[in-house]
């Protein structure tokens, strides 16, 4: 999805310019990185918003339209009051095309309510992650990973080794050990039915 939004250079700083700009529907952010200086921007609030309820949005190389130029970006950072439903500062850094990428992808789970773990054992698909870390050249930056979980059993996981990656991406990983992606959990339905099972079977 190719996502681009206007932006103005920003002149005035401190806490009394970013005071003003919000009062007048703005945003204060930021452009940083690829070896160049920060670049101080300022952003229509209602337009950043709705974009930043878009999944799409935290998982992409964006186009920032800066009063004419095109500056290719991630979203690095999100800054909201603490209880009003305003953006208060954005922070995006620059993409270059040479170098590799370090972001958080959605992860979206297909087909689970016809794996055998639910239609067969009427377990509860419990979705221990909904996002993994992953590095890749911008240009192979996929919006989501998908989960395909039409084979899974009742007495089986998925594993973050088990993940199918798009090529060109890798995966990012803390510590040691496999965690799980995703596990199943009986319900006391299920649990229930094998109990009778085994008193028939008795």
């Amino acid at each position: 999805m190719e996502i681009e939004f206007k932006a103005t250079k920003r002149v005035e700083q401190g806490t009394g310019a970013s005071r003003r700009l919000r009062r007048a529907g703005q945003i204060p952010g930021i452009i940083y990185g690829a070896g160049q200086d920060a670049l101080p921007i300022t952003l229509d609030h209602n337009e950043l918003f709705h974009l930043l309820k878009k999944e799409a949005f935290h998982a992409s190389v964006l186009t920032v339209d800066l009063e004419g130029g095109k500056h290719k970006v991630v979203l690095r950072d999100t800054q909201w009051h603490a209880w009003k439903p305003q953006v208060m500062h954005l922070d995006f850094q620059r993409v270059d095309a040479g170098h590799k990428l370090h972001l958080k992808v959605p992860l979206h789970f297909v087909n689970g309510e016809v794996s055998p773990a639910v239609k067969l054992a009427g377990g509860m698909i419990s979705h221990v992650m909904n996002e993994i870390d992953v590095q890749c050249l911008p240009a192979n930056l996929p919006e989501f990973i998908e989960v395909d979980l039409k084979d899974l059993q009742a007495d089986q996981s998925i594993h973050l080794s088990e993940l199918k990656l798009p090529q060109g991406v890798e995966l990012v990983t803390h510590g040691e050990g496999d965690p799980v992606v995703v596990t199943v959990l009986k319900t006391k339905g299920g649990a229930e039915e094998e109990g009778a099972e085994g008193g028939e079977a008795a």
